[in-house]
Parts: C-alpha cells; sequence; structure tokens
C-alpha cells in the first residue's frame, strides 16, 4: 500500500514538474519567436519616432532607460528601509515577541497585496499632494511594493542563522551593533538573493506603476518627469493597430524577459557561490 501511495505521488510530482517546464518553455518560445524578429541595434538604441502608440520608427530605449531608473531607485531606497527593520526584529527585538510577532504577520499581508493597489495607493497620495506622474511617483510606488519582499526573504535568511552563533558572540562581550553585523554577513548569500528577486519584481511589474510614473517618448532627466517602462511599454504598444509598433511591444517583451531570466541565474549561481566562501 505504501509503495503504491509513493508511486502516485511521484507520477504527480513529475506530471506536476512538467506541466510547470513546459509552460514556462511555452511562454518564453512564444516571445522570442515574436520578439527576436524586431530586435536590433536600432530598438534598443533609439527612443520611439512619432509617437510610441502611432509613431512607425525609433526604439524602446526610454522604456529600457526608465526601468532600470525606477527598479534600482527603488531597490535601494527599499534597501534603506528593509535593513533596519530586519535588524531589530532579529537583534534588538525579544525572540517570539509581539512586536516582531505582529512585524512579521503586518508584511505578510503586505506581500500579498496586489500591486495594482500599491499603484492606486501611490495616485491617491499623488492627488492628495498635488503631484502629477513622475519618475520620482514610480520610485517611491514601487519600493512601497518591494519593502515586504525584502524584508519576509531577508528575515528568513538571517533566522537561518543558528542561535548558538548569536550567543557565542554575545558571551564574548560584543554589543548588538557588532551582533547585527555579523549576522548580517552570515547572512549575505540570502540577503543578496533577496534584492535580485525585488529587483526583478520590480522591473516587471506594470500595474505598480500605471498611475504613478506614467509614459513618455523621451527619457528623463529629472525627478519630476514622467518616465516609460518596458511592462508600460508592452502594454499600451500591443494594443496599437499599426504593425511597426506591435514589433516594438514585442521587442521590448524580449528585452524584459531576458533581463529577468539574468537576473534569476545570476541570483542562484551568486547564492551558491556565497554560500560556499561564506565566513
Amino acid at each position: 500500500m505504501r509503495k503504491i501511495e509513493e508511486n502516485i505521488f511521484k507520477v504527480l510530482m513529475i506530471m506536476s514538474t512538467v506541466l510547470i517546464s513546459s509552460t514556462l518553455f511555452w511562454i518564453i518560445y512564444t516571445i522570442f519567436s515574436k520578439g527576436l524578429g524586431s530586435l536590433n541595434w536600432d530598438m534598443v538604441s533609439k527612443i520611439p519616432e512619432g509617437g510610441f502608440y502611432i509613431g512607425k520608427g525609433g526604439g524602446i530605449l526610454n522604456a529600457i532607460i526608465g526601468s532600470l531608473y525606477i527598479t534600482v531607485g527603488s531597490t535601494l531606497l527599499g534597501l534603506l528601509v528593509s535593513i533596519p527593520i530586519v535588524i531589530y526584529i532579529n537583534i534588538y527585538a525579544k525572540n517570539n515577541s509581539f512586536l516582531a510577532n505582529i512585524t512579521r504577520l503586518s508584511y505578510d499581508i503586505l506581500f500579498g497585496i496586489p500591486s495594482i493597489v500599491y499603484g492606486a495607493f501611490g495616485f491617491a497620495i499623488m492627488v492628495y499632494m498635488g503631484l502629477k506622474t513622475s519618475l520620482l511617483a514610480g520610485i517611491i510606488t514601487v519600493t512601497l511594493m518591494i519593502i515586504p519582499i525584502l524584508v519576509r526573504a531577508m528575515d528568513e535568511a538571517i533566522r537561518v542563522v543558528p542561535e548558538d552563533m548569536k550567543n557565542s558572540v554575545y558571551a564574548l562581550g560584543a554589543t548588538r551593533y557588532e551582533t547585527a553585523k555579523i549576522v548580517l554577513r552570515q547572512s549575505i548569500p540570502g540577503i543578496f538573493t533577496a534584492i535580485l528577486l525585488s529587483f526583478g519584481r520590480a522591473i516587471g511589474d506594470a500595474a505598480c506603476v500605471l498611475f504613478t510614473a506614467g509614459f513618455t517618448d523621451s527619457i528623463p532627466t529629472s525627478l519630476d518627469q514622467p518616465a516609460a517602462t518596458l511592462p508600460l511599454s508592452i502594454f499600451f504598444q500591443l494594443s496599437s493597430p499599426i504593425q511597426e509598433v506591435q514589433n516594438r511591444a514585442y521587442a521590448a517583451a524580449v528585452v524584459l524577459t531576458i533581463i529577468v531570466l539574468i537576473i534569476s541565474i545570476t541570483a542562484k549561481i551568486i547564492s551558491k557561490n556565497l554560500s560556499k566562501n561564506k565566513i
């Protein structure tokens, strides 16, 4: 009987793996088969000519640069907020204290909120403060979305550090601040993975920046200017009736997919190497 149950679950696991893998490869094949033909140097080195929705010439450079601006800015800002929170609930707060538990619960809830809700929240703040769609608004809204990802991922990475190691550091007379530095050093693989995962989530999200960052044919030169992103470039240009504009959307999809794949593979490789070499 046990052998039969084991074989049934083994078959189910194999079927699930094949289904997920096939879906992934099918998505990648569809995107690349439609977009690779349109992807060339002009596509990634020029901005749209004549309007992103009706212009037949140009490329997606504005969307690439805008995505990098928003993603890098929001990731750095998110780290400034997330690291102190994680250090506090793991080093300064008592184990299983009410404050630590309620903080983790709060970020679990925030983690599950759809990105469109963050976009609507950011838009409401913009309206209240009299702001317009801009690069700064996009960075702030995306930061709010990825902070729960950073906090929960880094929290899990730090909690893996053995409690005996923390006690040993305290026994040597180290302060909580010195202990926090040692714990963070031991958690570098998990922290780096959390950063890359949040980076990938930020660069691939469209709903969060739909109402806040706006869209433009130009590359923003200041924080108060609107910024194009690759997800919105795909969203807007794919709905155009002009084939050349749709080709830009498919090219943007290829670029975005490549970036996300590189981030995922890099996170895996670096995390593995850091795990071997951490001290």
